[in-house]
């Protein structure tokens, strides 16, 4: 049976009040770093070096939702699952002043230590206020002594700021969004709609920022008017141009397959007005190199 140290809500009170024999992982007043490590339309990273102990990183990522992870990335991962409080700190030089409870959570065994969302809002507000959003729990590696890991507010402003903005210029939707999208056409035409037009531009954004899309498949297909041969050279004009386009955005060519379908693998009834429009399509779909 895999051993796990469990730590009730008084022991971590106990733990935080003790002064004695707390060992804690924090930068020095005279070594506190903070980088915007990276800062693109899909991704936003903050990190800040705990000497000794591993590595902190506030992270948010172009999605349809607000979001915001928190990732402690340490030297040595735990050992067993610790449960953790977290705390906002005041610095040495705010005499006065209490420390408060932002959350109670778990590190895992073999994992780093993760804080999401709202609680994760509130350690950069805690940060922006001058205070060391700090952790503290017991550690297997010192025999479950209490240890404490804090964030320093040292130098943390300016890299704050160009960090926000960061989040405030993130596309509004994720790789999942647009990973697989349907363009519709005017009939006997190979002109998008309006609305197609419209994801075209949000896929083609996307695929500008994320190097690590190495295929774009084009399939065409047409409604059932118009004749066979005519037909399947239209749904091949239709994929071409798509095609053109993404190669015009500085879309590698050899990146892009394109397939045309004519009037086979119908999605809708042919009978109807909408359904023939439905038949009218391009289906992009991405593919990702997570390697």
């Amino acid at each position: 049976m895999k051993r796990r140290l469990f730590i009730c809500s008084a022991c971590l009170s106990t733990l935080v009040n003790a002064s004695s024999g707390l060992r804690l992982y924090q930068a020095p007043m005279d070594d506190s770093t903070w980088v915007v490590s990276e800062s693109t339309p899909l991704n936003c990273q903050l990190d800040h070096v705990i000497p000794a102990f591993g590595v902190a990183h506030f992270t948010s990522t172009a999605s349809s939702h607000i979001n915001l992870d928190f990732s402690l990335d340490m030297r040595r991962l735990p050992a067993v699952t610790h449960k953790v409080l977290l705390r906002s700190v005041p610095p040495p030089w705010r005499p006065g002043r209490s420390a408060k409870n932002v959350a109670q959570l778990n590190f895992y065994q073999q994992f780093d230590g993760n804080v999401r969302d709202q609680p994760a809002w509130q350690m950069l507000s805690e940060l922006d206020n001058g205070n060391f959003p700090t952790f503290y729990f017991n550690d297997w590696y010192s025999a479950g002594g209490a240890t404490a890991v804090g964030l320093s507010s040292i130098n943390f402003h300016n890299n704050y700021n160009q960090f926000i903005q960061c989040v405030g210029q993130l596309l509004p939707y994720s790789f999942n969004d647009i990973a697989f999208t349907v363009l519709n056409y005017q009939q006997n035409s190979d002109q998008l709609t309006k609305e197609s037009k419209q994801k075209l531009a949000r896929v083609s954004n996307y695929v500008k920022y994320d190097k690590d899309i190495n295929m774009i498949v084009i399939d065409g297909y047409t409604d059932s008017y118009g004749g066979r041969y005519t037909n399947q050279k239209l749904s091949e004009k239709r994929a071409e141009s798509v095609k053109k386009f993404f190669v015009s955005q500085g879309v590698q060519a050899d990146k892009v397959q394109v397939t045309g379908f004519g009037e086979k693998n119908f999605i809708a009834s042919n009978e109807t007005l909408l359904g023939r429009e439905r038949n009218r399509r391009v289906v992009i779909s991405l593919g990702k190199d997570n390697g």
